[in-house]
């Protein structure tokens, strides 16, 4: 697929990486650093500190990721605007971090509830505005690469912020490490600063304050509603890594390992799918500037058609089982980067804050559905039956993945209407 060297609705071509785009992917870095420290905490803390059951901690997670997808949708329109979106961006950051260190002084679950759905909804809220951030401070042929240094932050703080926990627990206690979670968090908030103030240098101000709006009729008419149709497919298969770690500490068990020692092995492994997805969120944005999102988004979801197909039928064996993880891993770097590559590259400026709002709705719907869905198969078939389900899916996206060539965008684009 050619691309235009110059984007009618961003900064002009030349180096492609500045500060904007390091802030983005430092943001992200820190984040997920801090977020992923807590969460790695938190089963422990409702069950050992509050004294509550698995369920609460479902209830509480189910929750939350429900409250971010939406909030993902509500972001959307709030991005809209250039000089809206650098705000909505620094006060999600900072209000993720603050909600979720406060989660270390909680003495009762509804307050951790509480505190999660709020920093869960402030990340959705913020998702958009930083993707729409990203691509104004980006030639158009380098949307691919920028995507996947976002991604890549994402991933390699999830492998930093475990690691943090599991070092922090054993000196300051579980409350402690969870406040100093904020210490991470912050950085996140002062990295998108950093690109917020790079956004007001390249963005022209708008001649007009832009009225809130979903705008779906410009949307469908752009192309981006039909791109999302193998979206969609995709996220119907892409089981949480729960259920990954969950069949993998039942393999590792079945090798003569105790439980115990197969769950720590496959915690590990876990961190090396991070690791793969943070190489592949890299690899794969130099393959979308340079192939399209089309053939890198087909490519992750057939790489996780093969750690499926591992995850379903392997030997109660270590190899396979790694194997599979870093399969995973190296479909969702491609997978997501291309995703957000493709929105970037089928809107205009004016559009991409929804166009990233119903793209988060989507992934996060998608993701709910397949993981409830696999889990009742798991539970009344064989977990063979429910990866086999998920790789159905993923297959299904690689079918109609063509959807995802963007359209060539408009020399002259229309001008914004209000909705």
């Amino acid at each position: 697929m050619a691309v235009d060297p110059v984007d009618p609705d961003g900064p002009p071509d030349g180096k492609w990486l500045n500060r904007g785009i390091v802030g983005v992917g430092g943001a992200s870095f820190f984040s997920d650093a801090g977020h992923e420290l807590v969460t790695s905490l938190l089963p422990s803390f409702l069950t050992a500190t509050l004294h509550a059951g698995p369920a609460a901690l479902g209830a509480i997670e189910g929750a939350s990721d429900a409250l971010m997808g939406l909030s993902k949708l509500a972001g959307g329109p709030l991005s809209a605007e250039p000089s809206r979106r650098a705000r909505v961006a620094s006060g999600g950051y900072l209000v993720t971090a603050v909600a979720t260190a406060l989660i270390g002084v909680c003495t009762m679950v509804w307050q951790v509830a509480g505190l999660r759905a709020l920093a869960w909804a402030a990340r959705g809220v913020r998702s958009p505005a930083r993707n729409a951030l990203l691509v104004s401070i980006t030639p158009r042929a380098a949307f691919g690469r920028a995507s996947g240094i976002e991604r890549a932050g994402d991933n390699a703080g999830a492998i930093v912020g475990p690691l943090l926990a599991g070092l922090l627990v054993g000196v300051i206690g579980v409350r402690s490490a969870i406040l100093v979670s904020f210490i991470p968090s912050v950085f996140a908030a002062v990295a998108i600063t950093v690109t917020a103030r790079a956004a007001r240098r390249v963005l022209a101000a708008p001649e007009g304050r832009a009225r809130l709006g979903f705008n779906l009729r410009e949307l469908r008419d752009s192309g981006a509603a039909r791109a999302l149709v193998p979206v969609a497919f995709f996220e119907l298969g892409n089981l949480a890594t729960t259920l990954l770690i969950l069949r993998a500490t039942g393999l590792l068990t079945g090798e003569g390992r105790d439980p115990a020692a197969a769950a720590a092995l496959a915690i590990f492994f876990y961190a090396a799918h991070n690791a793969a997805a943070t190489v592949a969120a890299l690899l794969g944005g130099h393959l979308v500037d340079r192939y399209g999102p089309r053939v890198v988004f087909a490519a992750g979801a057939a790489v996780y058609v093969a750690a499926y197909l591992l995850f379903g039928f392997s030997p109660h064996a270590w190899g396979p089982v790694l194997a599979a993880f870093i399969l995973a891993g190296a479909g969702i770097g491609c997978a997501e980067t291309a995703q957000s590559a493709a929105v970037a590259l089928a809107l205009p400026d004016r559009l991409r804050g929804n166009g990233f709002g119903v793209l988060g709705l989507v992934q996060s719907a998608g993701d709910l559905g397949a993981t409830v869905t696999a889990g009742i198969l798991w539970a009344a078939f064989s977990p063979t039956i429910a990866f086999g389900y998920a790789a159905a899916w993923m297959l299904a996206s690689i079918a109609c993945s063509g959807a995802l060539r963007p359209a060539r965008p408009p020399v002259n684009p229309p001008p914004a209407s209000v909705t």
